[in-house]
């Protein structure tokens, strides 16, 4: 990960993600929905994937693709990103386009640096 970024993203799994299940504010569910979704991929190839990786992928999605939120070029190359980690059958081993989500999650949480809460979904189970 980018080191101007590396220091911010560590602040934000230490502050906002609990040890087990969702964050309480969006800056730790964020940075948590990618994670999971690198950890998904990386170790198990997608072999777990289900619709609770469907949420975490959709609430990354809901969050990050606002309109006026990156320039153009930042907000392409996140929607094709979170495409890649979308091809669950072909999942991304590397880390390039997970380091990249997280440069946007830390992007969001310098845009809101309060915390801001997250309703917890009901539906996800880890």
């Amino acid at each position: 990960m980018d080191p101007h970024y590396l220091a911010d993203a560590r602040h934000i799994w230490a502050t906002y993600l609990p040890r087990r299940g969702q964050a309480d504010t969006v800056q730790g569910e964020l940075l948590r929905a990618v994670e999971k979704l690198r950890d998904e991929a990386q170790r198990n190839g997608n072999g777990n994937w289900d619709e609770h990786y469907g949420r975490l992928l959709a609430y990354l999605r809901e969050r990050l693709t606002a309109p006026g939120l990156f320039d153009t070029a930042t907000s392409a190359m996140l929607v094709a990103d979170l495409d890649r980690v979308a091809d669950y059958q072909h999942p991304p081993t590397e880390d390039a386009p997970f380091d990249r989500i997280a440069c946007r999650v830390v992007d969001w949480y310098r845009a809101h640096p309060e915390p801001v809460p997250h309703e917890q979904d009901p539906h996800l189970r880890r």
